[in-house]
């Protein structure tokens, strides 16, 4: 089983150029099954493994308390997994073909309002280094709804200042162009000329947004700067870097946007995921009618 774990997760890095984490991740879910395989069963190959054997490993799963997003999550493993297998003619027949996915409860992004956001891009106002990059920071993952990873994958050679765009590798290594706004353009360029010199080290590399030690910001960081910020505007509840991506969407779609450009600039591969952002918008109207009307 080990050996086509191994050349799955291969596959997964070179042909699929899917990312470390998710590798990471379906290795811990395909590892967690063949235990249980191994110590519920008397199989010693994935190659003897039926619908039985998933359906039982998943349902003892779901009795174990596991939350159905992390239930799907394995769901997905197992799914792709057999199906690789299958495809290489590994396997006689694919077992994990017609699992279901877990219905997940769906949850409705979190956007700030426009006069929070206003206060939140607000925050960092000083002139120091610091203060620069924090600012530049905010207006960009808000004026092109970038994911934290984007923003910390970002380079000097995928900026451009006098176009207004912004060159970003998403989920799947796909490639896309977003527009920068104005007001992100002016603090990346205060930014770039007077703060990140300043930054610089002989290790810095390319990254647009550097450390006080010179090296590219972490994800986590990011998180600890919005969350700072979001406390200092003294916003109700502490923000987190996504709901910066969900105000760019929500924005947008409430000042007329089309769907599918706001599908383009956040790169999602199916309007399905940025369909969510419509009932965002009509949660919003609801809440005003509900309201301001005499019988709301």
């Amino acid at each position: 089983m080990n050996t086509s774990l191994e050349t799955f997760l291969l596959y997964l890095a070179t042909e699929r150029g899917l990312s470390t984490n998710y590798q990471l991740s379906t290795r811990a879910s395909l590892e967690h099954f063949f235990t249980w395989l191994k110590n519920s069963t008397a199989i010693t190959s994935e190659q003897e493994a039926t619908s039985r054997h998933l359906h039982d490993f998943l349902a003892t799963e779901k009795k174990r308390g596991l939350a159905p997003a992390s239930l799907k999550l394995e769901v997905v493993a197992l799914r792709i997994f057999f199906r690789f297998l299958a495809g290489r003619n590994l396997i006689k027949s694919d077992p994990a073909e017609k699992l279901p996915l877990p219905r997940l409860p769906q949850s409705l992004p979190q956007p700030l309002s426009p006069p929070d956001m206003e206060r939140l891009l607000a925050a960092p106002g000083g002139k120091d280094a610091i203060s620069l990059r924090d600012r530049a920071i905010l207006e960009l993952l808000y004026a092109s709804g970038l994911r934290i990873s984007e923003l910390c994958q970002a380079r000097l050679e995928h900026l451009d200042l006098e176009e207004g765009i912004i060159r970003v590798t998403g989920k799947g290594n796909k490639t896309r162009l977003v527009p920068v706004g104005q007001s992100a353009l002016n603090a990346l360029s205060d930014y770039l000329s007077a703060s990140r010199p300043k930054l610089l080290s002989p290790k810095s590399g390319a990254a647009i947004f550097l450390s006080v030690r010179g090296h590219a910001l972490t994800p986590a960081r990011i998180w600890q700067l919005v969350q700072q910020y979001s406390k200092q505007a003294g916003l109700a509840a502490a923000v987190h870097p996504h709901q910066l991506r969900h105000s760019f969407a929500t924005h947008l779609l409430a000042g007329g946007a089309d769907l599918r450009i706001i599908q383009e600039m956040l790169g999602h591969a199916s309007i399905a995921t940025t369909q969510i952002y419509t009932q965002v918008d009509r949660s919003q109207l609801k809440k005003i009618h509900h309201q301001f009307h005499p019988r709301g």
